[in-house]
């Protein structure tokens, strides 16, 4: 089975990725991008649903692992009584093919070692025909699905699986490279093992030389920078939120969802970040891909798209997986992507604002675009949806979403003044202080000096906690010490941030998850705005030390188990991380940038 979601670490070419567990076990990998079919399925059922296992063969002493730098390239060594091996795994940026290489190498004394393949297309359920195509290769196809094999090592098959044994002296290298590609390719050319290690290091290291230098958190920054180039899907721009569906929320339940999808609700964040790092060149190709996305009829815009823009993301449940530790169902595709969520257009607008202010080259349709957008919002906005946590109960006047409506109509009256677009100012203007004021008179608790999660409600939401950083109100409004401190109150555990009360709340789905990263991160960027900034300080270094031993987090994380729990990485936690440092660098108001003009750090800056 499976191991601990923090056991493992992601390699990936920028199109797809893998997870590899410290075991030596590849246990998830999706050919031949990040949503397709073709794929490993352990880590939802079992070894038998696909996976790649390559460890000593003899009893293991000890082990540690490493990217190799500022790079995706992990290397995982194993001590044993009789020597060390050093296994590296990475992915090589594509070139018409997707490869995945392991370099096997005794470093000291001798190692015996062993390999057991078991591919299994359609999340494990498909079993490939597999042929002997010369002495060093092999061929699995099922379909339109073609996998390859080329290693030195004595492969033989064995209860439906490919395994070998070998044993390796101090010096001495095995290569393996897994390739994928359709199975009607014939021309197939598999790449040098140590030229392909030497390209990808090349690649990673070149990449990441743009990010500033740092005083603090620099190592983290990077690690979550170089995270989102590998969730970034190149040949299109799209950045999916997790490579990775159905790792729950909550162990052993059903909040289980599929996040190898484009969120629209990232857009801001990931400009931000990518622009306040001086990644620009990805930041305008995160922008096209957004106008591409929504183009079209302004009623049809939804929340999340596939890598490529793809509209239509059907849910169904793969009902021949038990799902991690027997966390169901497993779901493919994901049903929310129909729902009414007004924060879009906010999310929309504002991404769009801060490319403008952030000198990112013009796109000529945005503004009409834009200007059909609003003028649907502004026949919509009064009406409850889903809101940002995408709830399968029913609809209602969500807070945030409200102030979201008001944050499209504020961005879009800021770029016409400041760039002389012609636009209905007057009214957008008047339709911005309608929303104010409803926001203010409807969502705020004025007994307990709190606003709350929809109009009426009684519950609080983290959500909550953008209120000053998207620039409604300013931070030292009594109304935004009062939120704050109510959520302290109510959706603490154990110095986590939950998103709501899942025990209080009807959400259409059974209680309990783990506290949500991202909205932890929003809490210490609210402290730092009200001028608590030791607390936020303290906050922030407490959410670092939840990554894992190579820096990567998930969506959330269980403080009763002490696990992560949720889709991993998660890119909206990587985001999280990547802006609250910047915002407590620089020490200004997150509103400051988000609300006003980006403010970046060039490669010459030291803070």
């Amino acid at each position: 089975m499976a191991g601990r979601i923090e056991d493992y670490a992601m390699i990936g070419d920028c199109e797809t990725a893998a997870l590899v567990g410290r075991d030596g076990s590849i246990d998830w990998l999706c050919w031949p991008r990040f949503d397709s079919d073709a794929c490993f399925a352990a880590l939802l059922g079992t070894h038998e649903h696909g996976r790649w296992l390559l460890a000593p063969d003899e009893p293991i002493v000890s082990s540690e692992r490493r990217y190799r730098g500022d790079t995706l390239i992990l290397e995982t060594r194993y001590r044993t009584a009789r020597g060390t091996v050093k296994v590296t795994d990475f992915m090589p940026p594509r070139n018409g093919a997707s490869d995945l290489i392991r370099l096997v190498t005794c470093e000291q004394g001798e190692v015996a070692m062993r390999t057991e393949l078991v591919l299994r297309f359609g999340y494990g359920n498909t079993v490939p025909w597999v042929t002997h195509v010369s002495p060093d290769t092999w061929r699995a196809v099922a379909g339109p699905d073609m996998v390859m094999l080329r290693t030195r090592a004595p492969i033989h098959g064995e209860n439906m699986k490919s395994v070998a044994e070998f044993t390796l002296k101090a010096g001495e290298t095995m290569s393996f490279t897994l390739l994928y590609a359709p199975s009607i390719q014939t021309d197939i050319e598999f790449p040098d093992p140590e030229e392909a290690l030497k390209l990808t290091e090349s690649f990673w290291t070149e990449w990441t030389a743009k990010c500033p230098r740092l005083q603090r958190w620099e190592k983290e920054v990077r690690r979550s920078l170089i995270v989102l180039r590998a969730l970034i899907y190149a040949p299109t721009g799209g950045i999916i939120a997790a490579p990775t569906t159905s790792l729950p929320e909550h162990l052993g339940g059903t909040r289980n969802w599929d996040y190898r999808y484009c969120w629209l609700r990232d857009a801001t964040l990931t400009l931000l970040a990518l622009m306040d790092a001086g990644y620009y060149d990805e930041a305008c190709a995160w922008r096209d891909w957004l106008l591409r996305a929504v183009a079209g009829s302004p009623h049809q815009l939804q929340i999340m798209y596939g890598v490529a823009g793809e509209r239509r993301l059907m849910e169904w449940e793969v009902d021949w997986l038990p799902g991690y530790e027997n966390s169901k169902p497993v779901r493919v595709g994901n049903a929310a992507y129909q729902q009414l969520q007004l924060d879009v257009f906010g999310e929309v607008m504002d991404a769009l604002h801060q490319a403008r202010a952030g000198g990112l080259t013009p796109f000529d349709t945005a503004w009409s675009l834009q200007r059909e957008l609003l003028a649907f919002l502004e026949r919509i906005w009064d009406q409850p949806d889903y809101g940002i946590w995408e709830v399968r109960g029913p609809p209602q006047h969500f807070t945030h979403s409200k102030v979201m409506a008001w944050v499209a109509f504020d961005r879009a009256i800021k770029d016409a003044e400041r760039f002389g677009f012609e636009a209905p100012l007057e009214r957008w203007k008047s339709l911005r202080d309608r929303i104010h004021a409803e926001v203010c008179e409807k969502a705020y608790d004025p007994v307990r000096n709190t606003f709350v999660q929809a109009y009426g409600s009684r519950f609080l939401d983290a959500s909550l906690l953008l209120i000053p950083e998207l620039g409604f109100l300013p931070a030292d409004d009594p109304r935004v010490h009062g939120t704050v401190e109510a959520i302290e109150k109510t959706l603490l555990r154990d110095g986590l941030v939950l998103r709501y009360d899942t025990e209080l709340t009807d959400d259409g789905l059974e209680p309990g998850e783990g506290a949500f990263l991202a909205c932890s991160f929003w809490l210490a960027n609210a402290y730092a705005m009200i001028g608590r900034r030791d607390d936020a300080l303290a906050l922030f270094e407490h959410l670092l030390s939840l990554a894992n031993d190579v820096g990567l987090l998930a969506e959330e994380y269980d403080t009763r188990r002490k696990r992560l729990v949720g889709n991993f990485p998660q890119g909206f936690s990587h985001l999280s991380l990547i802006v609250t440092a910047f915002n407590l660098i620089h020490g200004e108001k997150p509103s400051e940038q988000r609300a006003e003009t980006p403010t970046g750090l060039s490669h010459a800056d030291e803070p």
